[in-house]
């Protein structure tokens, strides 16, 4: 099992309204995936939102990924996600960036993938209901794999057309292309993720073992996918979460009890409304539950996997119950409620050199070892090849004619 690190651009409260705080929320969030690049993570992935203010400041993650891809060697980089609406983000562009990723990270891009969560934000885009992104996300992923296999490029579909040849550049690095994935915000996804052979990016509002089904019709279906999309099959589960981690485990209890905890929670049920709402339906305005809180509420909590907390040795326990459901990767959420930045930066070091290790001994990515296998799809060009002889360039090209 694998793990990663998950970046929002999190802002709460009177900070979301001064840019020098949320300056210093991107530079904190760039040096969380800088040490967990030299604690054995394997995964960054950062989110995508427009327009949710306190949520989500992180808006345009290819230029925050490109950024730390220059200050890391090992960690990938993860969309997480990129939204495909045709109406935001053209499909040529989404292809476009995808594969500059795809070179500037040197194959360490990982290409996560969503219909948007929520009708506040794709309203930014002038999409006035969600009905519609679901046959947008449909069209757009089987056609960004042929972008980047196929030289002279074209379609004419319901969301987008691009009416005449063209060579979407660039090309992904090497063989195969970023791994793709799918944003799983519905019970039904993913076994349609299984279906199409690519991985399921989930959410945890729920006690772990109930997800366990889902899981198994996602590994069901993958075993022989019957709408391949890409040039090969990324076996992949990957389930977000809550983790406090600390050598204290007095500080790290009290951390879990801190009272404001939850506030996350009720912006994800405010902006999410394609997704089933958390449990304790609590909605921006309206605060957190107010919990009287016991040890025996918080270790109920714990063993229903709604969070990972304590030392390592506990939360090493805790993981185990990841495994059995059938989870390839676990992320958590940085940085988490009620915790100080310092607690943050021992957390990321201290679970990276002593739980990961009793999880993870592979110093290959699964998603790399899965690239391998890659098998171009699409013939390098759909229709005739002009006859053009060039006879003369500069002796300075990287490769010569001949």
């Amino acid at each position: 099992m694998e793990f990663g690190i998950f970046l929002n651009g999190y802002l709460p409260g009177p900070a979301a309204h001064d840019t020098a705080l949320e300056h210093e929320m991107f530079m904190r969030e760039v040096e969380y995936t800088e040490l967990a690049d030299k604690h054995n993570w394997k995964y960054a992935w950062f989110g995508e939102h427009h327009a949710l203010t306190e949520y989500s400041h992180l808006s345009a993650p290819e230029v925050m990924m490109g950024y730390c891809a220059r200050a890391t060697e090992r960690i990938h980089l993860g969309s997480a996600i990129a939204s495909l609406p045709p109406v935001k983000d053209h499909p040529v562009r989404i292809a476009e960036r995808a594969a500059t990723l795809d070179h500037f990270t040197n194959h360490r891009y990982e290409f996560g993938t969503g219909r948007g969560a929520g009708s506040h934000e794709v309203a930014t885009f002038g999409i006035m209901s969600t009905d519609e992104t679901k046959p947008m996300w449909d069209e757009v992923i089987r056609e960004i794999p042929r972008m980047w296999e196929q030289r002279d490029y074209s379609f004419t579909g319901e969301y987008f057309r691009v009416p005449t040849p063209h060579n979407v550049l660039p090309k992904p690095y090497g063989k195969g292309h970023p791994p793709i994935w799918v944003a799983c915000g519905n019970p039904g996804t993913f076994a349609k993720a299984g279906q199409h052979g690519i991985g399921a990016i989930a959410f945890n509002f729920e006690p772990i073992h109930n997800l366990k089904g889902r899981v198994d019709a996602y590994k069901e279906a993958i075993q022989s996918p019957i709408d391949q999309i890409g040039q090969y099959k990324n076996d992949n589960v990957m389930m977000t979460n809550a983790v406090i981690c600390l050598k204290d485990r007095d500080r790290a209890r009290e951390i879990a009890k801190t009272a404001g905890r939850g506030y996350l929670v009720t912006m994800v049920n405010l902006y999410h409304d394609t997704m089933p709402k958390s449990p304790d339906a609590r909605t921006w305005p309206e605060p957190p539950v107010q919990v009287e809180w016991t040890d025996e509420l918080l270790d109920m909590l714990i063993e229903g996997g709604y969070m990972l907390c304590g030392t390592p040795e506990e939360v090493c326990e805790q993981v185990v119950r990841y495994q059995e459901v059938g989870c390839d990767q676990v992320v958590f959420g940085m940085p988490g409620e009620g915790i100080e930045h310092d607690e943050i930066l021992e957390m990321i070091e201290l679970f990276g050199d002593v739980v990961i290790p009793e999880f993870d001994q592979d110093p290959v990515h699964s998603t790399t070892r899965y690239r391998e296998a890659a098998v171009r799809k699409f013939p390098e060009f759909n229709g005739p090849v002009p006859d053009v002889d060039v006879e003369i360039i500069s002796p300075t090209a990287l490769k010569p004619l001949r």
